[in-house]
């Protein structure tokens, strides 16, 4: 199968590619550089043999989406492609929903133009909104309680794509609702590597541990939690790519939801502890007053995955730290 990955030069994106080359696909990937580095390429060729065909191309730019699908013959689309940094989302949300939304309509466009049926999408988590302390299953109620313009993002457009099924019968969607990834590849050259302000946990923590960031801001001590910190579902990326080449050999008609998570929370400050351990290495970190909207507890519920896609994760927290300690010193 021809696959086009949106984005997949991007953290996901990149170790998608690597799973999917693995296993047979012909992969494709374009991607505008906003959020990654051109060097990937090389990157995935390394572990894999293989360099996919690259086209930098922007998701607004409908000229050059035409010629791409014009002569791409793809049978899949894996759509990664968005901007994802929340806090700029709440400063910027005109830019979020032209990018991400009208991003998104501009592909659904050529994939109808040129008969591209099947496609998976990459969403959030956040779209389940304020649902706390709750294991997350696929049937909740979604669009209730986000707190920022990128959530809502992800949540228009899961609606979007649920309104072309209904109009489309033929058209195949599987959205995919990531929760917390985390780590590096094995091999220590693909890894979380943002151009950007990083927002999440863990590329946090790596600037930390670098020197780039003098001390790790813990917002919040006092959840209901056993720690007092924040609790997260923290997926191995490697697991996440895993996850995508699963979806895309049991796509069907209509729309498949899908959560990808280990069904397990762990804390901020479980996830300092287990970095140190893996590094040898103190963290500093300290408290700081909690952020609006951040929840005490979320994390999924995967067993549809499991049943329906013959997924589940295999890589820990240990894991995770571990590859990420050998990105930091391959890339240092």
């Amino acid at each position: 199968m021809k696959v086009l990955l949106t984005g997949g030069t991007g953290y996901i994106g990149s170790h998608t590619a690597v799973e999917l080359l693995k296993q047979g696909y012909e992969v494709e990937i374009m991607d505008n550089l906003f959020n990654s580095k051109i060097e990937v390429l090389d990157k995935i060729e390394s572990i894999t043999g293989v360099k996919p065909k690259f086209y930098k191309v922007d998701l607004l730019d409908k000229e050059g989406m035409d010629e791409l699908f014009k002569n791409g013959g793809y049978e899949l689309v894996i759509h990664f492609a968005g901007l994802k940094a929340v806090a700029e989302s709440v400063e910027k949300p005109l830019k979020y929903y032209e990018n991400n939304v009208g991003g998104t309509i501009n592909l659904l466009e050529c994939m109808k133009k040129y008969g591209v049926k099947k496609l998976i999408f990459s969403s959030s988590a956040t779209v389940y909104g304020d649902q706390d302390g709750v294991k997350l299953t696929e049937d909740m109620q979604t669009g209730v309680g986000i707190t920022n313009p990128y959530g809502e993002t992800k949540h228009v457009i899961e609606e979007i794509l649920k309104d072309v099924a209904e109009a489309e019968p033929d058209f195949e969607a599987t959205i995919l609702r990531y929760f917390n990834p985390v780590g590096a590849h094995e091999s220590g050259l693909l890894g979380e590597d943002p151009n950007d302000i990083p927002n999440n946990l863990m590329p946090i923590v790596m600037k930390v541990s670098t020197g780039e960031i003098p001390v790790l801001n813990v917002y919040g001590s006092d959840y209901d939690t056993p720690d007092g910190t924040g609790m997260r579902d923290y997926i191995h990326v490697v697991d996440l790519a895993r996850g995508h080449v699963a979806a895309a050999s049991k796509m069907k008609s209509g729309i498949s939801i899908y959560n990808l998570g280990t069904g397990e929370a762990t804390s901020v400050l479980e996830m300092v502890a287990a970095f140190e351990k893996a590094s040898g290495e103190k963290l500093p970190y300290q408290f700081a007053p909690r952020r609006a909207g951040d929840l005490a507890k979320v994390f999924a519920d995967a067993s549809k995955a499991e049943r329906e896609l013959g997924w589940k994760t295999e890589l820990t927290i240990t894991d995770a730290m571990n590859d990420t300690i050998n990105y930091l010193r391959k890339n240092a």
